[in-house]
């Protein structure tokens, strides 16, 4: 992308920066209706260098959404379909022999890209989805003892099915655990759903962003100054010591058998950041902390049996610690 265009903002500059992802919004919405949440989980997801489970029924647009935010920012993507038959050199890459040469060379896998959209990743055994976590967590890849470096950025954003368990294999909590954040997708309202329709019936095909008008908005180099910038956001004593009595208070919640880790606290301290300077902030405030508990957090507790059987979830239980943990003034 050319950076004198109209359409990017000049490189370096966080306010620049901040003002080129704040335009991700409206122009992923040129191809996906009323999933702004998202769209906003994704980009704190960035900022952090994190990766994100998505979760929501088929056909709510999660492809289209990753798809769409790629095409904004002008990355790469790439997309694994998980399924029971996958190995893990389907997706990390193999070595392939070259009866030419006599040798043999590496053949990148599609994890080898920026934002790599594993469907369904819960639909693939354990030591397939295990694959993903040296990824994941180093940023590179191991072949044959050879470690190799993957794109920066790099975002794993997974899919899976909330309604559909048959034949599936559930992430453990280690793997979980791994994952900055855990959006839920959810149905759209009755009037984005007409919205949808209507764009359909104009014409609107999901395989061609470019007649969407879905333009490169933010380049990768607005995403590593507002890398900087956040990592130059101010937290005080107060608000790292009411992170860690939230994560706490879950520890001790009768209705869970595993609450929020260590890892857990520091990535509530890091989306809260990303979170304060997305909205104009150069610090952290409370507020910033409970608006980002629940999609960091809903994936690293476990309900006891009997708290499900009675109807409690992972999102009430965060809620009503957020409601007794008292709040610095």
């Amino acid at each position: 992308m050319d950076p004198t265009t109209d359409n990017a903002a000049p490189t370096g500059d966080p306010a620049a920066a901040r003002a080129a992802l704040e335009g991700l919004r409206a122009e992923i919405a040129k191809a996906v209706v009323g999933q702004d949440p998202a769209v906003t989980g994704l980009v704190v997801a960035l900022l952090c260098r994190g990766h994100v489970l998505l979760e929501g029924v088929p056909g709510v647009a999660k492809t289209l959404l990753i798809r769409s935010l790629a095409a904004a920012l002008e990355l790469d993507t790439k997309r694994v379909q998980f399924t029971p038959d996958l190995m893990p050199s389907d997706v990390t890459g193999s070595l392939v022999y070259d009866a030419r040469t006599a040798e043999f060379s590496f053949q990148p896998g599609p994890v080898f890209t920026n934002l790599l959209l594993a469907d369904e990743i819960n639909r693939t055994p354990p030591k397939t989805q295990s694959s993903l976590l040296e990824a994941m967590e180093e940023r590179q890849v191991t072949v044959d003892g050879t470690p190799r470096a993957l794109p920066d950025p790099f975002l794993v954003a997974a899919t899976q099915n909330p309604v559909e368990y048959e034949g599936t294999y559930p992430l453990p909590e280690a793997q979980l655990d791994r994952f900055l954040l855990k959006l839920t997708i959810p149905l759209p309202s009755r009037q984005d759903e007409i919205d949808v329709l209507t764009r359909h019936a104009q014409g609107f095909d999901p395989r061609d962003l470019r007649a969407a008008g879905v333009r490169p908005v933010a380049t990768a180099a607005d995403l590593e100054a507002a890398r900087r910038a956040v990592a130059a956001t101010t937290v005080s004593p107060e608000i790292t010591a009411y992170v860690v009595d939230v994560c706490r208070a879950t520890r001790e919640s009768p209705s869970l058998t595993l609450g929020v880790s260590p890892r857990g606290a520091t990535a509530l301290l890091a989306t809260a950041r990303a979170w304060a300077w997305l909205t104009g902030r150069d610090y952290v405030i409370p507020d910033d902390v409970k608006a980002l508990a629940l999609p960091t957090l809903r994936h690293r507790i476990q309900l006891r049996p009997e708290a499900e059987m009675e109807g409690v979830t992972a999102d009430s239980v965060i809620n009503a610690v957020l409601s007794h943990v008292p709040v610095p003034r």
